[in-house]
């Protein structure tokens, strides 16, 4: 198989980091060698995964190969639509504007806040008394 047509990009959401190849084909997307609707299960979470291929106009252009773990469903088509971005930029640099201007390009900064000492979650205290 020629690498040349290969095209590749790294997503992070969250806790979920996926691997996206990007390659000529017929709109093919294949998440951890399942097909999208049987991994994601949900419309919507469907929906965020094509959505850089829905904007750039390449949905029926590109088969999606991705393996991606950790985080949760919703992390991880976060991130999977980060590295689809990614590779459609190396595929094709025309089209980082475009995307970069709808936000797939950026990486969602926002994680999970850490547990503090003396408190029973993030922000979460035991009820104050003042007697």
């Amino acid at each position: 198989m020629a690498e040349a047509n290969k095209y590749y990009g790294t997503g992070r959401r969250k806790n979920a980091i996926a691997r996206v190849w990007v390659m000529p084909g017929t709109g093919n997307v294949t998440i951890n060698k399942r097909e999208l609707s049987e991994y994601f299960g949900k419309k919507t979470l469907e929906m965020i995964v094509r959505q850089p291929l829905v904007l750039t106009s390449t949905l029926d252009k590109y088969d999606v190969v991705a393996s991606v773990h950790g985080g949760g469903t919703t992390g991880q088509a976060g991130a999977v639509r980060h590295g689809v971005a990614r590779a459609l930029v190396q595929a094709d640099a025309e089209l980082r504007p475009a995307l970069k201007e709808a936000g797939f390009m950026t990486r969602d900064p926002r994680m999970k806040e850490r547990r503090k000492y003396g408190l029973k979650k993030a922000r979460k205290a035991s009820q104050f008394s003042k007697r």
